[in-house]
């Protein structure tokens, strides 16, 4: 091992061996050359600082061997409450789809190489929330729940975070000469794709009317206002396809779609046509039918939705034409790919995690799929050798796989087989007051089954989002319940108004250049610098700024000013 001093004022160090490929001021190494990034040794939590995590996260990458990466192009795909368990259910749910019994079915990034765990909690939490997930992902800084990216602080104190701010890989790539892209089935400004352009102590913050007056007054943007503002950068992203019209028209503006809406906005701002106008050979589209024929344009803006894009189950009803996750991955691929330079893209099933919320298995494990499809059309459009795709969940959920069920049995149906280990196989298995129950539960949400302000005593349908709710009086026959169908909500525990979200791992899968540097159980911030390091523009980028060490190893906090447009 080669120790070198830190002129840094640490009591006790933390040495981590590893191997590194970039070439920096120093001079180039080869990828067999041992180096070491030095990390202070911390109390928790009161030691992790924003410069800690980044340094942390920068030593593991690097130990697990990601500066030997060459990407040119980089696709995350994030599955949004994507727990192991909603994976699990999906992959049989699709299997059985296809006439199979399922169990032995793969989702199209289970066949990825590479895998790894990733711990979700956020700073202040122990079960995270998006905001702070995704911009641990974006930024390689662990935060508070509710940060898009900004560093830990507080998430009313907007004059707080004006010094926290902190930088995305996607703001890196747009600096770097990179082509960049979101892609998300929920609206635009929403917590994980927010993540990767703007800057705000809390993820409400998505309009000028959201915005408290105090923290307009001490600097802070509203996050759709900063989706324009973020071609500081560079260009911008080239590609942003998602929902969340209403927050970006002025309320004097009528939605397109929705006769009986208009725009959120107060402060008269259009900021469709303000891009139109900054990207005048670019093409804003809010339907299927315009983004087929944009197909062409060097810029794309799709806003499809007033709010969240409809549910993977509910999209063939919208009247206008709403494009399927897997045709915006393929849309924003194509306009991407365009750039020499190479491209990075962000890709979020967004509504895995609403369906979660909503005690909704069916729709979750239906997006889950719609994930994967969208993840096959990137591995059809995009060459093994030169792009990375990371498959991950910001999140997990508290859905449940119990029961003994036989093999092949119907996910959403009840289990047939086994009340316990010790069971003589049956038909129906029974709990101990003999009443029939499902393979797949919550922990807690709306699929409680005592009576509410919404619903009576029983099963509870979807869409269920009560504001009070009586005792349950034991549990209710599913004998003549269609557990398979679409609204059915399983049941819960808990009664909550929104199912919670879980803390445990999830997972990472990955393919492509650097990708066997996933592997082992990672903080989450980790996957930043799995991205970065991997691909060379982007560590190159970092150290230009003077970010890296002596060994190329970008460890230094990047100060969003160095990146930002002379």
């Amino acid at each position: 091992m080669l120790l070198r001093p830190l002129a840094l004022p640490f009591a006790s160090l933390t040495l981590i061996t590893v191997l590194a490929g970039c070439a920096s001021a120093a001079g180039p190494r080869t990828a067999s050359s041992s180096t070491v990034v030095d990390v202070p040794a911390i109390a928790h939590p009161d030691g992790e600082t924003p410069q800690w995590w980044y340094r942390s996260g920068a030593a593991r990458a690097a130990a697990n061997g990601a500066m030997r990466g060459r990407a040119k192009n980089v696709i995350v795909f994030l599955g949004d409450g994507m727990s192991l368990t909603t994976v699990a259910a999906a992959r049989i749910l699709e299997g059985q789809r296809k006439g199979d019994p399922g169990e032995e079915n793969l989702l199209s990034w289970e066949r990825f190489p590479h895998t790894a765990f990733s711990k979700t909690y956020n700073t202040d939490s122990q079960t995270p929330d998006s905001a702070g997930t995704m911009t641990a992902i974006a930024s390689g800084v662990k935060t508070h729940m509710g940060a898009i990216g900004v560093s830990a602080g507080h998430k009313e104190d907007c004059a707080d975070s004006l010094s926290k701010h902190v930088l995305s890989w996607l703001e890196l790539a747009d600096s770097a000469g990179l082509a960049t892209g979101v892609v998300t089935t929920a609206r635009l400004t929403h917590a994980t794709p927010a993540a990767t352009y703007a800057h705000v102590p809390h993820r409400d913050w998505e309009n000028d009317t959201d915005l408290p007056p105090e923290a307009l007054a001490a600097g802070c943007r509203d996050i759709a206002h900063q989706l324009l503002a973020s071609a500081r950068f560079g260009r911008g992203p080239t590609v942003a396809l998602g929902g969340g019209r209403g927050k970006f028209m002025p309320v004097e503006e009528r939605d397109p779609e929705y006769d009986d809406l208009v725009g959120q906005r107060l402060d008269g701002r259009n900021l469709p046509a303000e891009w139109q106008q900054a990207n005048p050979q670019g093409a804003y589209v809010w339907n299927t039918d315009q983004l087929r024929a944009a197909a062409d344009a060097p810029q794309l803006l799709g806003l499809f939705e007033y709010d969240h894009m409809q549910f993977e189950h509910d999209r063939p009803n919208d009247r206008a034409g709403e494009p399927s996750l897997a045709e915006l991955t393929r849309a924003a691929i194509h306009t991407l790919s365009r750039n020499p330079e190479g491209f990075v893209l962000l890709v979020e099933g967004a509504r895995i995690d609403h369906a979660n919320h909503y005690g909704n298995a069916y729709r979750a494990l239906d997006e889950t799929i719609a994930m994967s499809d969208a993840v096959q059309a990137a591995l059809d459009s995009t060459s093994r050798g030169d792009t990375l795709i990371l498959v991950t969940a910001d999140h997990s959920h508290t859905l449940n796989f119990v029961g003994y069920p036989v093999r092949g049995n119907a996910i959403l149906g009840k289990v047939r087989g086994q009340g316990s280990e010790d069971d003589t196989p049956g038909d129906l298995a029974r709990d101990q007051t003999g009443l029939t129950f499902t393979t797949l539960s919550y922990a807690n949400g709306p699929g409680y089954t005592g009576a509410s302000n919404r619903q009576p005593a029983g099963p509870k349908q979807f869409l269920h989002a009560p504001s009070s709710v009586e005792a349950a009086e034991g549990r209710p026959d599913l004998s003549h319940v269609d557990t398979e169908h679409p609204d059915y909500l399983q049941e819960s525990l808990v009664p909550l108004k929104s199912e919670s979200h879980g803390g445990e791992d999830v997972g990472i899968w990955a393919i492509g250049p650097g990708s066997d540097a996933v592997r082992g159980t990672l903080e989450q911030n980790v996957i930043y610098h799995l991205i970065v390091q991997a691909t060379p523009k982007l560590r190159q980028r970092l150290c230009a700024a003077n970010t890296c060490n002596t060994d190329g190893v970008p460890v230094e906090l990047p100060k969003l000013t160095d990146f930002e447009k002379k």
